[in-house]
């Protein structure tokens, strides 16, 4: 797998560098990454079954925050 590169800017001096990730910095950003995936999933799988059982029990959204408001 390619590293991925960070640009790294110097507002001070305007210089504006391009590096490759170190070994660290690219299994974090990978372990980031796949945190975010998951989540991502967690709630579509969430809204996924929430639609499921307001279906199951023929009501809308609106009605079932008045049944739990």
């Amino acid at each position: 797998m390619p590293k991925l590169t960070i640009r790294e800017h110097n507002v001070e001096t305007g210089e504006i560098v391009d590096r490759e990730m170190t070994d660290a910095e690219q299994k974090a950003h990978l372990a980031d990454a796949k945190a975010l995936d998951d989540a991502f999933a967690h709630k579509a799988e969430n809204a996924i079954a929430k639609a499921a059982l307001l279906e199951r029990l023929g009501i809308t959204a609106d009605e079932a925050a008045l049944l739990l408001g």
